[in-house]
């Protein structure tokens, strides 16, 4: 019996009726075809095809020949509020061969890279959302208790949203997530989902579903679910934390542990080449990290009522230290991507810094001493000094027009004397 047959039966028998065959966008969301578990075989050999010109992100014209999905047999998972469909994430191929613009590819192409180099690169992401009533009129979030200052890690307030939340938890854990905890946020109606990190294609796909089931999930108690960045001007914005390592592809080991690291920060030298690959590329990276014109007003030195914005806008890293937009958190062996937003798609931003890191490694760069102090305190000319720069203010492409000022990413072979990080090679930077 083939693996298509086995698995066809094995689903019939849990009582799947439907498969879908589901894709992303250019934004991260799902697309998809739905086919009945009987034609299963058909499906898991690229039988469902789309037309690319109808979808925003695809560069096709209606000329051109149609994409298909070739369906990740491995990733598949059951709805939890719908046991008779299976979801089956897919990767787009296009006359015989991976679809070179698909997001899931863009991240495969980069971890078959990693590989060839004894690398697996494993993600965590810490999505934050709001959760408001369903309703004609004003948003306002789904408990009616009074608004508060600092409504974070309030108890009274989880507690009053418990009914939708659980049930969101309990379908997460059902799916092998493993979910450690979860809390109201900063914002009025915000809630942050925390879940055990795997590698970084499976919790690119647990995200994007996430997003889908969070919705889903609202909408049975008289409410919707919002990854927007930005919803309220005066509260914070929901971010999406990427914490990333990469580990032996044999043994599974964290490459990025090293305790007895000079600088204080459980960073190995291989966490350090990565970090610094990753604050090189940060303004490009930040098109897909932070995609939406919404997504720039969150990053804003002031822009909550706790005072200043926990999205960092500098282009610098520290220790455990929020004001930096790359953190290496308490413990080290792992390295984190703060500004990112939870309306990114995740394939391209994972793609993107795996992409960066990887050539930080390969260059053997340096990101030179962390920041351990509020970057908010520091003044410009300081900043400046140590080659810390604003990231993008907008979606606009970022002015190259910077102060000349030592290059706080050093290689291995000469101090670099001219412009910022974001300099790098289009004004002919030696590293």
């Amino acid at each position: 019996m083939t693996y298509a047959a086995e698995l066809k039966t094995r689903l019939i028998a849990e009582g799947v009726k439907t498969c879908i065959a589901s894709y992303v966008d250019m934004h991260g969301v799902l697309k998809s075809k739905n086919v009945p578990v009987a034609h299963l075989n058909r499906m898991l050999a690229g039988s469902e095809m789309f037309t690319g010109a109808a979808l925003d992100g695809v560069p096709q014209d209606i000329a051109d020949e149609e994409v298909c999905c070739m369906p990740d047999a491995e990733a598949m998972v059951i709805l939890p509020w719908k046991p008779d469909t299976a979801l089956f994430p897919s990767d787009l191929w296009c006359e015989g061969k991976p679809f070179v613009p698909c997001s899931r590819n863009i991240l495969n192409r980069q971890i078959a890279k990693a590989a060839k180099l004894g690398y697996v690169m494993n993600l965590g992401v810490e999505p934050e959302f709001f959760v408001f009533r369903d309703q004609e009129g004003p948003v306002t979030p789904v408990s009616t208790l009074p608004h508060l200052e600092k409504p974070a890690y309030d108890t009274t307030r989880v507690l009053d949203n418990m009914d939708w939340l659980q049930e969101l938890v309990d379908a997460m854990n059902s799916l092998g997530w493993g979910v450690y905890s979860f809390d109201h946020e900063d914002g009025i109606g915000q809630f942050e989902i925390d879940f055990d990190f795997a590698d970084v294609r499976t919790t690119s796909d647990r995200f994007v579903f996430l997003r889908m089931m969070a919705g889903v999930i609202a909408s049975k108690h008289g409410a919707f679910a919002s990854f927007m960045p930005k919803p309220y001007g005066d509260r914070a914005g929901s971010g999406a934390h990427f914490n990333m390592s990469l580990a032996d592809i044999v043994t599974g080991e964290n490459l990025f542990v090293d305790k007895k690291d000079p600088r204080g920060c459980d960073l190995s030298k291989l966490g350090y080449q990565f970090l610094a690959g990753i604050l090189r590329h940060l303004p490009a990276i930040m098109a897909v990290a932070a995609p939406q014109v919404n997504s720039y007003k969150r990053l804003v030195a002031q822009g909550s009522m706790s005072g200043f914005t926990w999205a960092p806008v500098f282009m610098s890293y520290g220790n455990n230290n929020r004001t930096n937009s790359m953190r290496i958190p308490k413990g080290g062996g792992r390295v984190e991507l703060r500004p990112s937003d939870s309306a990114c798609n995740p394939y391209l931003t994972s793609a993107m810094c795996l992409a960066a890191g990887l050539e930080g490694i390969a260059e053997n760069l340096d990101p030179g001493e962390p920041n351990t102090e509020n970057m908010y305190l520091v003044s410009q000319q300081e900043r400046e000094a140590r080659g810390v720069f604003m990231l993008p203010r907008t979606l606009k492409r970022p002015s190259m027009r910077l102060s000349l000022t030592r290059c706080h990413m050093r290689c291995s072979e000469r101090r670099c004397s001219q412009a910022g990080p974001n300099i790098n090679r289009l004004n002919g930077c030696p590293i």
